[in-house]
């Protein structure tokens, strides 16, 4: 069984079938889902939508692209939401210095208070991480989360390499398949089995071959066969393994009954 470690599943692409794109996943093989908050004001309906649903679990935090939203942020406040049972993780939160929807110093002193968020409850922090390798990771090198990872990683090898010495996971996501993602290949086809979870990052970025269409958590099955075959494994181990890598970081999710 497999699970996809990062989706947006409260975004209104969803909403007119819900039922029917977590029926498709179920279906595809996907036994657990992380559904991932990025506005505070958001996060009740995130929530509520983890609480609807058996193997689908949640985050609380706030994306770089919402920094702004947040400059106020304290991490005794962002902890206090993590108290809810199906919260298990803290973000997600980073630095992208692509679109610089926030200034880069308030982005970066969000993503600092996750980090202090995550240390105080001892959940893992989930980072966002777009052209500013360097900068992320300076902070996490400083800041010493507990446990985290890297998600939709499409970033340098520096940058992955620096972020295993921590401790962190690596979640790859479907850029892998992408036709000009040779680089990012090369990458995943040495990082440790150990450290590697799967993801969609829906309702963007289809893997091949559904690119073009509307992202959803069912097509992590695609992703995990690219990923097996850089790693030179079975996708039936890669599944196993990545799954295994989900839980030991989310220790707080439990697997599905069904799945137990």
């Amino acid at each position: 069984m497999l699970v996809d470690s990062h989706c947006h599943l409260d975004f209104p692409d969803f909403a007119a079938e819900r039922d029917a794109v977590i029926a498709r996943a179920r279906a595809a093989g996907v036994a657990a889902m992380l559904t991932i908050a990025t506005r505070l004001d958001q996060f009740p309906a995130v929530r509520a939508l983890a609480e609807s649903y058996d193997g689908i679990w949640c985050s609380v935090g706030a994306h770089p692209h919402e920094a702004a939203d947040h400059a106020m942020l304290s991490a005794p406040e962002l902890a206090a939401l993590t108290e809810h049972p199906k919260v298990v993780g803290i973000g997600e939160s980073g630095l992208d210095f692509h679109y610089d929807l926030s200034p880069r110093d308030v982005q970066a002193r969000v993503f600092r208070v996750h980090a202090a968020a995550a240390r105080m409850t001892g959940l893992p922090l989930i980072v966002h991480a777009r052209k500013a390798d360097r900068e992320i990771a300076e902070i996490l090198e400083e800041e010493r989360p507990p446990a985290g990872v890297l998600h939709c990683f499409s970033s340098g090898r520096e940058l992955a390499e620096r972020a295993l010495a921590l401790g962190f996971y690596i979640s790859i996501s479907g850029i892998v398949t992408f036709r000009n993602a040779e680089a990012l290949r090369a990458i995943v086809r040495d990082l440790p089995l150990a450290r590697l979870l799967v993801e969609t990052d829906s309702p963007y970025l289809a893997p091949v071959p559904y690119r073009g269409r509307r992202n959803e958590p069912a097509y992590v099955a695609a992703v995990a066969a690219a990923v097996a075959a850089l790693q030179g494994i079975a996708p039936e181990r890669l599944a196993e393994e990545t799954s295994a890598n989900f839980y030991r970081l989310f220790d707080k999710a439990s697997r599905p009954v069904s799945c137990a």
